[in-house]
């Protein structure tokens, strides 16, 4: 089932609906002169006519800069000793001279079509802070590995408290939205686009693309996959920053995973060879607590299922706005153990509705007045009923409280 969470239009800064804007890439490197001829090439054969095109070297010792000189008279090339990743990225974004603005790491490629793709989304959504797509996995190799397997329509709640769902080399930023709300965290070296989005998302539409446009290349010592615990305490510091708990759910989903990977290196360090067997049935065993408990803070913690259903309490969050809230769903006329349902809506902890439910479709809207505050609407749906279907439907082996059936929620 399609969900959707429909976002407000406001002016924050002076959006305006685009005409064939410049539209600057911006590719961080160093040494990775094995990659980056497929980085430059994917950029470069683009059918869309106006981009510029900056690698920012951090003065590689490889072969990268032979290689980027064989496209010198398409793209502008600076190397030069920077502070990391982000302090490149940064530079490059501050001499942009595009309206759009994006980085494509060095070992990474983007599509045929992905910039016309993002193009177009700007034209068509004046409100978008940024625009991202659909994208897949490489191996060392370049070789085609599976989609991407977690990206969805804009889920504001679900970015800032756990998971970043969304493939940063499909991603394309307003410079002027950039501009307000701060450039890339020279702090922060594994997660600065988790940060980046989550704090345009909290004052702008990020709007979702259905087209497939960008690759990420997974291998050993790739910088995502090789952070480890640093990783992880990047991810809680951002995390903890943004939604003020110390345990939000995407540090424990993201540290467990981490941590795992320790834990049965230090077990199979120190079992002497004797009881292989039973450090064996001990890693065993955590891996499926540790699943288990992934498991749970991906699927329960917002209390809105990827299938679509809500449970009794779902936590929502928009981008600042006021007018009519939208929710549509159903209550599915089979599922009579729901019948009488009625839902009690919150917005920043006041209530601004309590109304009953019918059985079928419904389309509701809450008038929600502008604030004074700025920042993101912070919304919790309760349910007065539910069911199990373990419970009640025979051989169902599905635990969940399920309440109603939720299409999208958001500004109308």
């Amino acid at each position: 089932m399609e969900k959707r969470l429909l976002l407000s239009i406001k002016e924050t800064v002076s959006l305006h609906r685009m005409r064939d804007p410049l539209v600057t890439v911006v590719t961080p490197s160093f040494n990775q002169g094995q990659f980056i001829r497929a980085t430059i090439e994917s950029v470069l054969s683009q059918n869309y006519p106006r981009i510029e095109y900056i690698v920012m070297d951090g003065g590689s010792t490889d072969e990268t800069a032979q290689v980027v000189r064989e496209y010198s008279s398409r793209l502008k090339f600076v190397s030069e000793r920077d502070r990391g990743q982000s302090d490149a990225i940064n530079k490059g974004f501050q001499v942009a001279k595009g309206e759009v603005v994006s980085w494509l790491n060095s070992d990474d490629t983007i599509l045929p079509g992905a910039i016309s793709h993002a193009v177009r989304a700007f034209e068509v959504n004046p409100a978008a802070g940024a625009v991202y797509g659909e994208g897949y996995l490489l191996d060392y190799d370049g070789n085609v590995t599976g989609r991407f397997p977690v990206t969805e329509p804009f889920n504001l709640w679900k970015l800032v408290h756990l998971s970043d769902y969304i493939l940063q080399q499909t991603v394309y930023f307003r410079r002027a939205v950039l501009e307000e709300i701060g450039w890339v965290d020279q702090k922060l070296h594994y997660v600065m686009d988790w940060d980046l989005l989550i704090r345009i998302g909290k004052r702008y539409e990020l709007v979702y693309i259905p087209e497939y446009m960008g690759c990420l290349r997974e291998y050993g010592t790739a910088k995502t996959f090789a952070g480890g615990a640093t990783r992880v305490a990047e991810i809680g510091e951002v995390l903890r920053r943004e939604t003020g708990r110390w345990w939000p759910p995407g540090y424990v989903v993201y540290g467990l995973d981490a941590y795992s990977k320790i834990w049965y290196e230090a077990i199979d360090e120190f079992t002497p060879g004797l009881l292989r067997g039973v450090s064996e049935k001990v890693k065993g065993f955590l891996a499926r607590s540790i699943a288990q408990a992934i498991g749970g803070r991906i699927h329960g913690s917002q209390g809105w299922f990827s299938d679509g259903w809500a449970t009794t309490q779902a936590h929502f969050m928009l981008p600042p706005g006021s007018g009519e809230l939208m929710v549509r769903g159903s209550v599915p006329e089979w599922a009579s153990w729901l019948r009488g349902q009625s839902i009690r809506v919150d917005c920043d902890g006041r209530t601004v509705s309590e109304l009953a439910l019918p059985m079928g479709e419904f389309d509701i809207s809450i008038p929600i007045k502008a604030r004074r505050t700025g920042g993101p609407l912070r919304l919790t749906v309760l349910a007065s009923r539910y069911f199990v279907p373990s419970q009640v439907q025979e051989g169902a082996a599905d635990g969940r409280r399920l309440s109603y059936l939720l299409k999208s929620f958001g500004w109308r």
